[in-house]
């Protein structure tokens, strides 16, 4: 083989040697393929990249590559017909006008002054981020045969894939949709599967930029309160039972903004209870990559667990490595997928191929583990340290619940505090922060206020964030 040879030229070959090897057998050497191939060593990570993006192949740092074990045997294919009623459009649906506000995503997208510290941020500060890796990933992709052509509506395959064995179950690569990030998949999924003027059911709080997608698609938001393990099953009931909704959208795994996880004793409630309703379960699944070192092991996708097509699931690389690497994976069994491909296709044709390309080779490259692991203990440390400081400094707070996953803190305020008179006092003194108001549909029971620790530079900004708080509250009127 001659150096000019591509990476995939050399997937390919490599991938058709594989039976000769043992799951778990280590593969020859990266210089014994250099030598044996006569190609560069980029070219043999690039070509092991392929395999393990595809699953076949599993690279660990200072060990080398090694065969992946044979698949699990997929599970039996569940009863998608019930959809054929929950995608029926309600034409005696009453009308409910639309409203554009983009006010609250705004809040969380504009940079504020250089001298205020960010608290509001959703998104990994650059310190954070795997820029070296991304970058590398692209110019790797850029040069991938084919790479600026069209790609399939449905996403490359091998992206696909990779989607499908990360949610697991009886997720398969037919099953996924790429998608421009999660808002632009929610955006999706919401028009798709409600008629204007229909309810849906949400978490009471929630994600303020899906309450703006739902009012903006003409749809009614429904609160449905959680506590710390997640929705209610009972009043998620009877929310169905009351609306006739057909939608309820969740983030199952350190939800926004609470943090909290849905208990394993909810989780076959909640698909029960649903798939009773004839209705479809949204599963936001935004920060499974951003777990802390000290998690333990995570629940599975819920769509992992559904095999007759209740949830559709979205998950997102983005908020693991940055706002503007938008490549999501929509995950739907049944005549639902086919909504969803024509609606993605109406509005944005497909994903560019030069981000799935590069989304591809960042996922199969070995840094993307090493990046998860040291973003794990970095979250969690930065974690610990706001909470610290907001034990010490501003003990008013109750901090019901330390999440161990995700980017924030949910605190709660005092009774009869003002929480929007302490933001702007909050920023006033060079802290911003997002008021609680802002993740409720209806009224909030209390006052709260959500605070980011993975926007700003470092351990230093969040103690003198917290310093600033406690001015701001020592002067904040009510």
């Amino acid at each position: 083989m001659e150096e000019r040879s591509s990476a995939g030229e050399l997937a390919e070959t490599l991938r058709a040697e594989l039976n000769r090897y043992s799951p778990g057998e280590k593969l020859p050497s990266s210089r014994s393929l250099v030598e044996r191939f006569r190609v560069s060593p980029v070219t043999v990570s690039r070509a092991l990249a392929h395999l393990a993006a595809e699953g076949l192949v599993v690279t660990r740092p200072g060990a080398g590559a090694f065969r992946a074990g044979a698949p699990a045997a997929p599970p039996p294919a569940g009863d998608t017909s019930w959809q054929e009623v929950a995608l029926s459009a309600d034409a005696s649906a009453e009308a409910v006008p639309r409203t554009v506000d983009a006010s609250a995503v705004l809040a969380t997208l504009a940079a504020p002054p250089s001298a205020v510290i960010e608290f509001t941020n959703g998104y990994l500060h650059e310190s954070l981020r795997p820029e070296r890796a991304m970058a590398e990933a692209l110019a790797r992709a850029g040069r991938r045969p084919g790479a600026w052509g069209r790609p399939p509506v449905e996403g490359l395959t091998g992206l696909r894939e990779w989607f499908a064995r990360n949610i697991g179950g009886a997720i398969t690569a037919a099953d996924i949709l790429v998608t421009a990030g999660g808002q632009s998949a929610l955006t999706t999924v919401l028009r798709a599967l409600a008629p204007p003027g229909a309810p849906v059911l949400v978490e009471s709080p929630t994600y303020p930029g899906m309450l703006a997608i739902a009012r903006a698609a003409g749809l009614r938001p429904v609160p449905v309160p959680i506590d710390t393990d997640g929705v209610r099953p009972p009043l998620l009931a009877e929310a169905f039972r009351v609306t006739g909704a057909r939608l309820f959208v969740c983030q199952p795994l350190f939800q926004n903004p609470t943090g909290a996880v849905l208990a394993a004793g909810r989780r076959a409630e909640v698909l029960r209870i649903a798939r009773e309703a004839g209705a479809f379960v949204v599963e936001d699944d935004f920060v499974r990559r951003l777990v802390h070192s000290d998690a333990g092991p995570l629940p599975r996708p819920l769509a992992s667990e559904d095999p007759d097509g209740v949830v559709v699931h979205v998950c997102s690389l983005t908020k693991a490595t940055s706002p503007s690497f938008r490549v999501c994976a929509v995950a739907a069994r049944g005549p639902v997928l086919d909504r969803l491909r024509a609606i993605q296709v109406v509005d944005n044709f497909f994903v560019p191929r030069p981000l799935q390309e590069a989304a591809l080779e960042l996922v199969g490259a070995p840094a993307w583990a090493r990046h998860l692991r040291g973003l794990a203990a970095q979250l969690r440390t930065r974690r610990d340290a706001m909470t610290a400081e907001l034990r010490t400094r501003l003990p008013e707070l109750a901090l019901p619940h330390v999440p161990a996953g995700g980017y924030h803190l949910w605190l709660r305020l005092p009774d009869g505090a003002d929480e929007s008179a302490w933001a702007a006092a909050a920023l006033r003194a060079g802290v911003a922060v997002a008021p609680g108001r802002l993740y409720f549909c209806a009224e909030p029971p209390a006052s709260y206020v959500r605070l980011s620790f993975a926007g700003v530079a470092g351990l230093a900004e969040i103690t003198e964030g917290v310093r600033r708080l406690r001015r701001a509250w020592d002067g904040a009127p009510g």
